[in-house]
């Protein structure tokens, strides 16, 4: 009866099959349609931002050369000063003398001045034989340098050349006077985007720097460049579709690891002597692992997160936190001095007021340490296995104690406090993210299982669970909570382990942690095939700890030789994948990972500069 009516309503010619078959096609047809032209405004947005991009490098480039050319840049003055005994403690390779001041210009002191450590720039700096337009330029100039040959930069934050002029007005130099930093690309800077590596954030200018940038800029810093991440910043290579590839400056076959990757290549290329990223599973760690340079991952909130772009907004199950990456510890140090001021508490009330500790950071007290050469979920790559055993040993033969320690639980942290955790709502927020734009392809992989509906998750995890137990619990994992109950039982989950590490920790009577960090350097593409693999990282995000990481030693042919007899803890896709990954990486640099309790930034450092110490020989300049 109701069709009758239909039909009677309708026009009779529709009743005609042919007609029918035309509106299907023609509706066929215009969805196509439709999506193409989306596409192709997606496609119109990101060459607007590539287009930006290369007129921002070109003007950096041209205020550059208009620094070298107004001729506003100091001789260097050699002075050797007290505590110094030779050139060498000045770190010049060359042991070469530097031109007279007419040659000011000259490669020679460009060179001079990428050379120095930043604390050692910072004192020259402020004792006025440097310039920080002499430091800036030589930074751009390599910075864009670097750019060419990997891939880092996505913008350049042209408010520096007025933020040069402030500075020099200034009668009180902050802690940073005059050093160049280069900012993530998804935290705030006035006057820029924040793209996130996404089309849907293109052409949102921000109209104020984040709270981390503006205290920055309070101490002295000049922030110059932003710099690439992957796509929506969950993934640890460095690739997306508006600006491309980001490239390891060790090995271009490599990747410079992730999300904060750009920052990574850009400082380990010499383009950048300061950096600030990012990390809810590594995303500090694993580019300073990948890249070979230190970098920390503090408490969460001991920071302003203030002002920075994020995927997983309202995500609080695993605590993401920003933070420094630098050539050695000792800048990471001072970056935290600096930033832990009474300008950062102001700026945010949520920051807990608390001064950085530098009686803390400079004691020389035997640690007891504890430490794990594997954590049970993915076996270490044989050259992340002999980094922790040869670091264990020299921190033995300098006088500190060292007790061995296994963390409790470790598949069901990585599967149901993280994975479950960070993908609480079955992924639905972040494959929301990818409306009206398109998926990276070194992201694929994960999206692809994201975006499955939670039946199919939980119908392949029962399949695979005989076979590849790991991966069915992961697939499970990302089927989310289920419901507010759920989420409410997994918070107080993470806050019952956490209370658990931390009493084995007390029984111990620990005061800090040595640890593998993921490395070598991955080959591109697999970071995306491997995001469990983070196991050796995430786990802090979900404890919530300081944990930083500092390069020890390099691959060895012995190292490669016994990868090829590796088989990993499962024997699974993953554990074949790990492998792959990390092939061809002889002479790559190979880091180690140091922890302590939270809002124990001040002894993590402690604990990092005495591995730095021990491993290359350096000595405490602070």
């Amino acid at each position: 009866m109701t069709q009758e009516r239909l039909w009677q309503v309708l026009d009779p010619s529709w009743a005609d099959p042919r007609t029918l078959l035309a509106l299907l096609c023609s509706s066929a047809a215009a969805v196509v349609l439709l999506k193409r032209l989306g596409w192709r405004q997606v496609q119109q947005k990101m060459d607007e931002a590539r287009r930006s991009r290369d007129l921002a490098l070109e003007r950096m480039e041209k205020a550059a050369r208009r620094l070298k050319q107004e001729g506003s840049v100091c001789p260097i003055i050699l002075k050797v000063q007290e505590g110094f005994t030779s050139l060498q403690h000045l770190h010049i390779s060359d042991q070469k003398p530097f031109p007279p001041a007419h040659a000011q210009n000259s490669d020679t002191q460009t060179s001079h001045i990428l050379s120095l450590t930043m604390v050692e720039l910072v004192e020259k700096l402020k004792a006025g034989s440097l310039s920080p337009e002499s430091v800036l330029y030589s930074y751009m100039d390599k910075a864009l340098e670097v750019n060419r040959e990997v891939n880092c930069v996505t913008d350049f934050i042209h408010g520096c050349e007025g933020q040069l002029q402030e500075l020099k007005k200034q009668k009180e130099k902050g802690l940073l006077y005059g050093i160049p930093i280069s900012i993530k690309d998804h935290i705030n800077c006035k006057g820029h985007i924040s793209s996130g590596g996404m089309v849907k954030f293109l052409g949102q200018v921000k109209e104020e720097d984040s709270v981390i940038v503006q205290v920055l800029k309070h101490q002295g810093a000049i922030p110059f460049v932003k710099t690439n991440i992957p796509q929506t910043m969950i993934n640890y290579d460095c690739s997306n579709l508006i600006f491309g590839q980001t490239l390891n400056p060790l090995n271009h076959q490599k990747s410079p690891g992730g999300s904060s990757g750009g920052e990574g290549a850009l400082i380990a290329g010499g383009g950048s002597i300061l950096g600030i990223g990012s990390d809810v599973a590594g995303s500090i760690r694993l580019p300073s692992s990948f890249c070979g340079l230190c970098g920390l991952k503090p408490t969460g909130n001991r920071i302003s997160k203030q002002g920075a772009v994020s995927p997983l907004i309202g995500m609080q199950s695993v605590t993401a936190m920003l933070g420094p990456m630098a050539r050695d510890v000792d800048s990471l140090a001072l970056c935290m001095k600096a930033l832990l001021c009474q300008q950062m508490f102001q700026l945010d009330p949520t920051v807990p007021p608390i001064p950085f500790d530098e009686e803390v950071y400079t004691s020389s007290k035997p640690l007891h340490i504890g430490y794990y050469e594997e954590d049970g979920y993915f076996q270490p790559s044989p050259s992340m296995k002999r980094a922790v055993q040869h670091t264990r040993k020299l921190l033995q033969d300098a006088g500190h104690t060292l007790i061995p320690f296994a963390p409790p639980k470790i598949d069901y942290v990585v599967d149901e406090l993280f994975t479950r955790g960070i993908f609480s709502d079955g992924a639905a927020h972040l494959v929301d993210c990818f409306k009206g734009d398109i998926v990276d392809p070194s992201l694929k992989s994960q999206f692809n299982t994201y975006r499955l509906p939670a039946l199919v998750k939980r119908t392949l995890a029962i399949i695979l669970k005989p076979i590849y137990p790991r991966i069915a619990r992961d697939l499970s994992a990302l089927c989310g909570v289920g419901s507010a109950k759920n989420l409410w039982d997994q918070h107080g989950a993470v806050g019952a382990y956490r209370t658990e590490f931390i009493a084995k920790w007390r029984e111990l009577r620990l005061d800090v942690i040595l640890c593998p960090v993921l490395g070598p350097a991955f080959n591109h593409g697999y970071a995306g095939k491997l995001f469990a693999a983070t196991s050796y990282t995430n786990l802090y995000n979900v404890l919530n700890f300081p944990a930083g990481v500092v390069p020890v030693s390099t691959v060895t042919r012995a190292d490669e030789e016994e990868l090829k007899h590796y088989r990993g803890h499962y024997g699974d896709p993953w554990d074949k994948r790990l492998k792959e990954a990390v092939e061809g990486a002889v002479g790559l640099p190979v880091a180690v990972q140091c922890v302590a309790l939270p809002w124990q930034e001040e002894l993590c450092l402690r604990f990092m500069k005495e591995v730095e110490t021990l491993a290359h020989g350096t000595k405490r300049n602070v």
